[in-house]
């Protein structure tokens, strides 16, 4: 079972995230400097009449990539071909999308990092001159043909741009991070998808639910609809700041944000190993999870708000982390702060 707190999408989740996702620039909150760029580049295009540069968006799981390949592709008033990587499997799968596509359309691969490498390089040429080689038969007979496609946009998403070939990355003109959300974006987002979903909130509810959110709009979004559940079971259906911690703490998120898996992962580090360093792979098997699982959803918070370090050595628990925890400091680790 998913955890409330993970920022993958779980399954039967892009209806309702369809129902909340921003449909403009304007909506579309916080990624201040992110989306005020990308306003400059869509208007540029428009105004030359031409696709807009293939865009490459990283960050961590549920800020917003998806949202805002589909804004990419409203603004610029054309449609959008939605795949993943992992779904693109032979050159002849890459050659079906590509030669559908129509001017200025977007194609949108999500897990872009996961393309098979025979089926990236035979983008490359579709990214640069718009052209792709078609075989056509079998043996001694087959024959290669060029067919012409139409200028598109390829939007790429992925949580890991380190494991994005050099070729490949060097082909996108516009490259953007997302960060983590502040906790006033956060608050803003909780209200908006209130106001969408009908539910009935006060303000301590809403900041609540934002601080516990990780800075991560789809962790907001879901949280939101838990705590729903509970005001309208165990209250009057108003959300308020004491049904909130009431609600997250049966879920048992805490005023962090941390969830057992976070607790469980901090602990095996400051208990198991000293606070570290530790490798990965130690820490993977000490805690029952596989490392893209450590990497892509625990990691990436803690880091951010100073819970965990990375060195070259390993993974290194922060006095802030056992602070939090309420473990003392080994003696070892107060001397390397």
């Amino acid at each position: 079972m998913t955890s409330v707190i993970s920022p993958k999408r779980e399954d039967g989740e892009e209806r309702e995230e369809a129902t909340l996702r921003p449909q403009t620039l304007e909506e579309f909150i916080g990624q201040r400097r992110l989306i005020d760029n990308l306003r400059v580049y869509i208007e540029a295009a428009r105004r030359r009449d031409d696709a807009l540069d293939h865009c490459l968006l990283f960050g961590p799981p549920g800020l917003g990539k998806t949202t805002l390949a589909h804004i990419i592709a409203q603004e610029m008033g054309t449609d959008i071909k939605a795949t993943s990587g992992p779904v693109i499997e032979r050159k002849d799968d890459l050659a079906a999308i590509l030669t559908d596509l129509k001017k200025g359309d977007v194609l949108f691969i999500d897990e872009i990092h996961r393309l098979n490498r025979l089926v990236e390089e035979c983008l490359y040429p579709a990214l640069e001159d718009f052209k792709i080689d078609i075989l056509i038969g079998e043996g001694p007979h087959a024959k290669s043909i060029k067919l012409h496609l139409p200028k598109f946009t390829l939007v790429g998403a992925t949580t890991r741009a380190g494991m994005i070939s050099s070729p490949l990355r060097s082909r996108f003109g516009i490259t953007e991070r997302l960060d983590f959300y502040t906790v006033d974006d956060m608050k803003t987002i909780v209200r908006r998808s209130a106001r969408i979903l009908g539910v009935t909130m006060d303000e301590t509810g809403c900041e609540e639910i934002a601080r516990r959110a990780r800075g991560t709009p789809r962790i907001a979004n879901r949280i939101l609809r838990r705590v729903r559940d509970f005001a309208q079971v165990q209250g009057d259906g108003t959300i308020t700041g004491a049904m909130a911690a009431h609600a997250l703490n049966l879920l048992e998120i805490d005023p962090l944000g941390l969830d057992n898996l976070d607790r469980a992962y901090l602990r095996t580090i400051m208990e198991k190993f000293g606070g570290g360093p530790v490798g990965l792979n130690n820490v993977a098997v000490a805690i029952g999870e596989d490392e893209d699982t450590i990497e892509d959803m625990i990691e990436p918070f803690l880091i951010q708000i100073g819970f965990v370090q990375r060195t070259p050595r390993g993974r290194m628990a922060t006095p802030a982390a056992y602070r939090h925890l309420g473990l003392p400091e080994p003696k070892i680790q107060t001397e390397l702060f």
